[in-house]
């Protein structure tokens, strides 16, 4: 059903718009009702405007805090223009068919940490009255909370001869409930901090119904947080099959290793771990070098590039390889772009999801976990280290690998804990992740399946290179690489093992009780050792 605007009422703290939507509403025959500044800065613009006061029967007072409060505002605005029109003309009761209402700017004055009173004094009461009860009778009254909407209505005024459909009216509606929750939500969240009480109310909307859950039987949904800046609900999903609730898991993994990386970065998670990890300057031999630290877990895995993809890196993946074994199965790949032709290859394999997304908008400031009735609140792992303290005396006159060490950093703060990373820095200058042991209750296990990957990786290079003497060839690059964990290590037998296969720099945070044996055991056994400081867990 439409309904004629023939009555409106404008209320606004945000003014842009304003004058041009009243403009329209008069060229519809539309009468304006309006309220302190709002109706000054109309009438200045030539827009003739009914003061508020004479339709509530009293004056504007407490320095604005009553205006439209009144029964005759209300009752315009909630009485059924069918079922109660007989009360209303009785009551002598005009309707109101629009309202144009934003409230007071309470959620910028506290980005702008106002002082308390004046917070207190951007709390808007009369305009989520008026606007709920208009929204409560969407039926008949149209409601406007958000300038960006003032195209698209006076685009339906135009096109319905100053009418309203009821199917704009309803989604204006729930627009309009949404934007009085969350704007009560932020007052108690604020009063609550203001007692010192710790208080958290999310808002999320436009729930998408994804492929399935972590498995096909279960159905699964993803919302979006519209203050958030590049919601994960907002990817693209250019080509391929719907994402999965695991494929969301999976990308913010993938991500989130590449997003702080300066020069290409690329990233294959498997199981929200990053099994492969590069970064360097040549987007292709950094691809190649992220796949090579374990080309068998690389199957059906999620890639992410923090660059522009092009088709040279793209083709590592042989898509369209006649011998089909060449072939390389991904499950997504990500980019902030893609090259025309990249993107024509790669929809090539009719299944591969191709997302866009800019790992760089990832802008984390709290990470939240809901656990069962709870939420878990914390600062995001976005600190590397406090200090790079060499502490034993092995090779002090060689310099270290700063960005080396900080790239296993990165690497071994993306991978579930305990972690252990095994990182190498190739002649091109890439640095890649050579080896992982991951999600261990004990950190021996995972020392020695860093290791072991580390070992198996070389083993197909050194194939692959035509390298006779492998032993010789594993015990010069082991050397070289260095091993970094993401807690300290409780005893020195992790540091025996690593010492036994080779390893000759050991990079840990430290902090243990028994570091002092642990020193001693790397100094005896030749392992130049690290403090950073600071752990990377990751549960």
């Amino acid at each position: 059903m439409n309904v004629k605007i023939k009555r409106a009422l404008i209320s606004v703290s945000d003014k842009t718009g304003i004058v041009e939507l009243a403009h329209k509403l008069i060229e519809h025959n539309c009468e304006i009702i309006s309220t302190g500044g709002t109706r000054k800065i109309l009438e200045e613009a030539g827009i003739n405007v009914i003061e508020i006061s004479s339709v509530t029967g009293n004056p504007e007072a407490f320095g604005g805090r009553m205006k439209t409060i009144s029964f005759a505002i209300e009752s315009a605005l909630l009485f059924d223009r069918e079922i109660d029109a007989e009360e209303a003309a009785k009551l002598d009761i005009k309707p109101i068919d629009l309202v144009v209402c934003n409230l007071y700017p309470f959620t910028e004055k506290l980005k702008e940490n106002a002082p308390f009173p004046d917070l207190i004094e951007n709390i808007d009461i009369g305009g989520p009255t008026m606007l709920r009860a208009a929204a409560k009778n969407y039926k008949w009254v149209t409601t406007l909370t958000n300038s960006a909407d003032y195209s698209a209505f006076i685009d339906e005024l135009d096109q319905n001869d100053g009418c309203t459909t009821e199917e704009l009216r309803f989604a204006l509606m729930r627009q309009t409930f949404n934007h009085t929750a969350d704007y009560d939500s932020a007052i108690a969240v604020a009063m609550d901090n203001e007692a010192g009480i710790h208080s958290k109310r999310f808002s999320y909307t436009n729930g998408k119904k994804l492929r399935y859950g972590e498995n096909s039987h279960q159905e699964a949904l993803i919302y979006e947080d519209k203050t958030c800046k590049g919601s994960l609900a907002t990817l693209e999903c250019l080509h391929g099959k719907e994402i999965s609730y695991n494929n969301v898991l999976d990308i913010e993994a993938a991500i989130m290793a590449v997003n702080d990386v300066i020069g290409q970065a690329v990233s294959v998670v498997k199981h929200l771990n990053s099994c492969g990890f590069a970064c360097g300057h040549d987007q292709r031999q950094v691809f190649e070098n992220a796949w090579s630290g374990d080309p068998v877990s690389a199957f059906g895995s999620i890639i992410a590039f923090n660059q522009k993809l092009t088709l040279e890196t793209a083709e590592f993946l042989h898509l369209n390889d006649p011998d089909k074994s060449q072939r390389k199965f991904i499950e997504v790949i990500i980019a902030p772009a893609y090259e025309d032709a990249a993107f024509e290859y790669l929809c090539f394999h009719k299944n591969l999801r191709v997302v866009r997304y800019d790992s760089a908008q990832l802008e984390r400031t709290q990470d939240y976990r809901f656990v069962y009735g709870s939420l878990l609140q914390q600062t995001p792992d976005n600190i590397l280290l406090k200090k790079m303290e060499q502490v034993t005396l092995i090779d002090q006159a060689i310099e270290l690998d700063k960005e080396l060490v900080e790239f296993g950093l990165r690497a071994v703060r993306n991978i579930k804990s305990n972690a252990i990373v095994l990182v190498q820095r190739r002649k091109s200058g890439i640095c890649r992740l050579l080896g992982m042991g991951t999600g261990q209750p004990n950190r021996l296990i995972s020392t020695k399946l860093a290791i072991e990957k580390a070992r198996e990786n070389l083993q197909l290079e050194a194939a692959n290179l035509q390298i006779d003497d492998f032993e010789a060839y594993y015990k010069k690059i082991i050397s070289q690489c260095i091993m970094v964990s993401d807690a300290f290590f409780p005893f020195a037998d992790n540091i025996e093992i690593a010492a036994e296969k080779g390893v000759r720099t050991i990079v840990q945070p430290g902090g243990s009780m028994r570091d002092k044996s642990v020193k001693r055991k790397a100094e005896e056994l030749g392992v130049k050792m690290i403090f950073t400081g600071l752990r990377h867990f990751k549960h």
